[in-house]
């Protein structure tokens, strides 16, 4: 395989030291930009055209996801690899909707590092060990209705959202699973209560938690 072009875009400085210090070393990378936030991933994706982007999440402004969501609509031909402390399965099935080919915890040694991004530079798709074993555990166990079965006049998302409310969690944590603003949740939120003729947020999850989310 010729040189891999890398961008990395993270907002850590320590985790982009140690990211440049690794690809540096490697005779098969080449570190030919870095991101501070996800509207900067975007641009220099547009002018660097890299191989490969290692891509976090949480980031100042424009989130990874939807970063990642404007790259691979633009770029298609660029892998997206997310690298992020997040390891829950709503933010891993947002990545891969979003065109990202693989997802990577921070916790991972330079070997897989390294594996995971000459794999989606191949075109493949590659998950740390422990998420794919919550995926597999995910896809193996008997699954309950769906959001959609359940309450039909909500979206997807407007699902997803009702889903992490009814496990308890507060609107900048759906948004950082779900990559969203916190403004898009609060008016997802807004969107739910309407729909689900329900006066206020304690009321909608427990319709939720009845009709078995949150689980």
């Amino acid at each position: 395989m010729s040189t891999i072009r890398v961008l990395v875009a993270d907002d850590h400085p320590v985790f982009r030291d140690g990211l440049r210090a690794l690809l540096y070393s490697l005779p098969e990378t080449e570190l030919v930009g870095e991101a501070k936030d996800g509207q900067e991933a975007v641009a220099e994706a547009a002018r660097l055209q890299p191989d490969v982007i290692l891509m976090d999440i949480k980031m100042p402004g424009l989130n990874g996801i939807e970063a990642t969501r404007q790259i691979t609509a633009e770029n298609p031909q660029t892998g997206i690899l997310i690298f992020t402390m997040f390891e829950e399965e709503e933010t891993v099935f947002s990545a891969m909707r979003a065109g990202a080919r693989g997802y990577l915890l921070k916790e991972a040694d330079q070997e897989e590092v390294v594996r995971a991004i000459q794999a989606v530079a191949r075109g493949e798709a590659i998950f740390s060990p422990l998420v794919a074993r919550k995926l597999i555990n995910y896809f193996a166990s008997p699954r309950p209705k769906s959001v959609s079965e359940l309450f039909p006049d909500l979206t997807e998302r407007e699902g997803a959202v009702l889903d992490l409310l009814a496990r308890g969690y507060p609107n900048p944590r759906v948004a950082e699973q779900l990559g969203m603003s916190n403004k898009t949740v609060r008016n997802h939120v807004s969107n739910i209560f309407n729909k689900l003729k329900v006066a206020d947020r304690t009321e909608a999850i427990m319709r939720a938690r009845e009709a078995g989310l949150g689980q």
